[in-house]
């Protein structure tokens, strides 16, 4: 598999949420990540993907909800989220397509 096959494995998408934007005027994207990727993957993958310097990579994982559908129990997967801040200088767009 090639290494940019890879990277995107690590990355899956941009979180764009009220919180999300708050974070980009600090400098910051969030990025939905896979679930066994650590900082040092997710910072290789940016830097490789998007052509910036990473500063900080920060990690969180939230929980999946337990969930009722049609009277059945069920949970939703549980979700990794990578808080990357960028040199300064370093920008990324991610309103648009990638």
């Amino acid at each position: 598999m090639s290494a940019k096959a890879e990277h995107y494995d690590v990355i899956r998408k941009p979180v764009i949420t009220e919180k999300a934007t708050m974070a980009s005027e600090a400098n910051a994207v969030v990025f939905e990540v896979a679930i066994d990727s650590n900082k040092p993957q997710i910072k290789e993958a940016v830097e490789a993907l998007f052509g910036v310097k990473v500063k900080a990579v920060n990690t969180s994982i939230t929980k999946g909800k337990v969930k009722r559908f049609r009277g059945q129990l069920g949970t939703r997967k549980d979700v990794k989220k990578a808080y990357v801040t960028l040199e300064e200088g370093n920008t990324i767009d991610v309103s648009t397509g990638l």
